[in-house]
């Protein structure tokens, strides 16, 4: 007779992590809540999680509509966030192809140069860039920007270490039928990389959505503002209101939550085959 025997150990280990959980999405909940209220009802206790008076409209008119252009340094942040990163992808994939499977003299003391900068920090750098984007005519514009966020060493590490594990089969079967190079790596690495290409593709998009330090530097426009430098007006002429507060930062968010459902699946078809291979 086969007795089932509670996994305390499992259940415990799930408690603990629903309570975390819990915890860790109470700001969260209290944010969409409060962009909903009148701003007398934000701060009152016990809180109101559910407001009774909904007032989401007006805030969302307020932050999009009036005194501060919202909508313009939105446009900002996400154009940059697009270009960058699908220029970040193309351009890290192509150079990890080469790195991974095509045959090329000094190869590999290229990649250990390349490997090497990845120990410089950033801020190391910004002097050097500053001068060569001024040299450039790139000052105060998006295409400085993006010409500095558009290549990645960090990425092409990691796609390249990806493509590694593909199959050297699939390409000789693939010059059997006379393909060439471009058309090995556009039909046949590409689409057996989505995992990483979508990895990537998400936090590239984070981080450039949340860059705040190079905007500072290399821009000076106010039009030309993303949403992490434009907030700053918004915090000067709100910094009172609570409740608009909370619907700007909810309408910050929104496209970073709509990449990652958007690409969820992939990263975590890659965890799994990453896990099948471990």
């Amino acid at each position: 007779m086969n007795i089932k025997r509670f996994d305390w150990s499992r259940i415990a280990f799930s408690v603990i992590l629903g309570g975390l959980s819990i915890f860790f999405i109470i700001p969260l909940v209290w944010m969409l809540s409060a962009s909903a209220k009148f701003e007398r009802d934000v701060m009152v206790y016990p809180i109101q999680w559910i407001p009774k008076d909904w007032n989401w409209v007006n805030n969302f008119h307020k932050v999009w509509l009036e005194n501060v252009p919202f909508s313009l340094f939105y446009w900002n942040s996400l154009k940059l966030a697009v270009i960058a990163t699908v220029s970040t992808l193309l351009f890290s994939s192509m150079a990890a192809f080469s790195f991974a499977k095509l045959r090329a003299p000094g190869k590999g003391v290229m990649f250990g140069m390349m490997m090497s900068f990845m120990i410089i920090p950033e801020q190391a750098t910004l002097v050097p860039r500053f001068i060569m984007i001024k040299w450039m005519g790139l000052y105060n514009t998006h295409t400085g920007i993006i010409v500095m966020l558009m290549f990645s060493m960090y990425f092409t590490f990691l796609m390249r270490q990806f493509m590694l594990g593909v199959h050297n089969e699939f390409i000789e079967s693939a010059k059997i039928d006379g393909a060439g190079y471009v058309r090995i790596y556009a039909q046949i690495m590409l689409p057996l990389s989505k995992p990483i290409l979508a990895t990537a593709g998400i936090i590239k998009f984070i981080w450039t959505w949340n860059d705040y330090q190079n905007p500072l530097i290399f821009l000076f426009t106010k039009e030309l503002y993303p949403l992490p430098l434009g907030i700053q007006f918004f915090r000067q002429e709100y910094s009172n209101n609570v409740s608009l507060m909370m619907m700007a930062a909810v309408s910050a968010i929104i496209p970073l939550i709509i990449v990652f459902i958007a690409l969820q699946k992939q990263v975590i078809n890659g965890i799994t085959v990453g896990g099948v291979k471990g």
